[in-house]
């Protein structure tokens, strides 16, 4: 048992905040000694003269060739969010052979075409939900990061270029259209199930499923 004046064993949270401040010295006192930060790191100083470091896969460089497909219209980005898979695979499956046999990966953004799976297209073209909330949230990270001066076209061929920022909120708005009424008063999470989309007794349920894309 510890006596007044001693220090006793550290605490749990007080390890973890020196763990926390090694990983943080172990990355910026490296950078601090390179004459040039390594691509991965993107480095700007602020107006007030304060260094801004981002450790990212996807620095300034390649974001932009990585957006201009992912926010295009004729692949990733769909009405209701980002496609797991593109749409160019609708016209143009990818095939390959396996010793004689033909195996193919099709665009299907609801169920799938054949009993793989039990029946669901998995990641072959729906709108998943977690994956959507990631690429949000890290747009917005990477709009705290470069500004609003940092500035992507949107939708990709539109000639409109607007921040990362409000692409989050458009990917955001994308996604409440999943399970809000149309102008016809259908829900498209619905699908074609008449039961959920006009039964008075089931139409105000919502059910939770990707079925667009």
């Amino acid at each position: 048992m510890a006596r007044a004046g001693d220090e006793g064993p550290p605490r749990e949270d007080a390890r973890e905040g020196t763990e926390i401040v090694g990983r943080k010295n172990r990355v910026i006192t490296p950078l601090a000694l390179r004459k040039r930060a390594p691509p991965h790191v993107c480095t700007v100083t602020r107006r007030d003269g304060k260094v801004r470091r981002l450790l990212s896969i996807v620095g300034q460089q390649r974001l932009p060739r990585v957006l201009r497909r992912m926010l295009d219209e004729e692949e990733f980005l769909s009405p209701y969010g980002i496609r797991s898979l593109s749409r160019f695979h609708r016209e143009h499956p990818y095939i390959f052979n396996v010793d004689g046999h033909e195996h193919r990966v099709d665009y299907e953004p609801a169920e799938s075409t054949g009993g793989q799976f039990g029946g669901n297209s998995n990641w072959r073209g729906p709108v998943w939900l977690p994956l959507n909330f990631l690429l949000v949230e890290s747009l917005q990270k990477f709009h705290y990061y470069f500004g609003d001066e940092f500035k992507v076209e949107f939708p990709s061929g539109s000639g409109k270029h607007v921040s990362l920022w409000d692409v989050a909120c458009d990917l955001s708005r994308r996604l409440n259209r999943i399970f809000v009424r149309d102008a016809s008063g259908r829900r498209p999470v619905c699908g074609e199930l008449e039961k959920f989309q006009s039964d008075p007794h089931w139409r105000d349920l919502i059910q939770f499923h990707a079925r667009i894309g």
